[in-house]
Order: C-alpha cells, then sequence, then structure tokens
C-alpha cells in the first residue's frame, strides 16, 4: 500500500515514485479548509487498501501549489490519474468514492491519454522535493 500525503511526505513520495516509475498514481486535489474534502479524505485513503499496486497522494494545493504546476482548481476534490502513459483522467469528481472505484476499475494500460491537468505529476513531485 502506497499513500503519501504530500506535504508531509514529499521526499518519500519522490523516492518511491521512481523506484516504482510505471505505477497507477492517483492524486487528489484539496485544501485544507474544504470540510467536503476533510470528508472525502478518510475514504481516499481507505482506497490505498483496496488498491496496494496503485500510489495514492493527497495534495494539499495551498501547501505544494508547484504540484499544479500551471493549473487552478476550481472544484473540489479534483483527481488526476497517471499510468505509464500518462494522464489517463483529470478533473473534478462528486466527492463520493464508489464514482472514482469506478473510475479506476475501467482504467487500463491502454486508456486513453489526456491533455489536461498539471502534466506529469511524477516529475513535478521529483522537481520540489
Amino acid at each position: 500500500m502506497a499513500l503519501f500525503t504530500a506535504h508531509l511526505q514529499l521526499p518519500a513520495l519522490a523516492e518511491h515514485l521512481r523506484a516504482h516509475p510505471d505505477t497507477l498514481l492517483i492524486a487528489c486535489f484539496c485544501a485544507d479548509w474544504c470540510k467536503t474534502c476533510k470528508q472525502y479524505q478518510k475514504a481516499f485513503e481507505s482506497l490505498a487498501e483496496q488498491w496496494p499496486q496503485a500510489c495514492l497522494v493527497w495534495i494539499d494545493i495551498e501547501e505544494l501549489p508547484e504540484l499544479l504546476g500551471d493549473e487552478d482548481i476550481d472544484d473540489f476534490p479534483t483527481l488526476q490519474i497517471q499510468n505509464a502513459q500518462g494522464t489517463v483522467f483529470y478533473g473534478p469528481l462528486l466527492p463520493h468514492i464508489e464514482h472514482l472505484e469506478r473510475l479506476l476499475h475501467s482504467i487500463s494500460a491502454h486508456s486513453p491519454t489526456v491533455q489536461s491537468g498539471p502534466g506529469d505529476l511524477r516529475a513535478l513531485v521529483a522537481a520540489a522535493a
């Protein structure tokens, strides 16, 4: 199980991503002041047990705005999912974990990549660490 709170564990996150470059990366962009995010965080963290092959990252955008690149967040939670080919999903989701679960089950190595989002999160983490 790989679960990281980015602003508290940035060096460990960067090392994990270096050691596992092809792992499915599931990032949740949030804010500490957001009550919806606070409620969603527990469900997001429990998802790590169901997806031990993935790397789940909780990113507080006010603590680590550099992980957003040039993107702005309009709605919380906003998720970014990357596989070895790149970003396969970026955008807000309703704060019900079953929506993310369904989305994760639909992703495969052949999922098309999208050009939206902050870009290569692995590179952004490495630069910030």
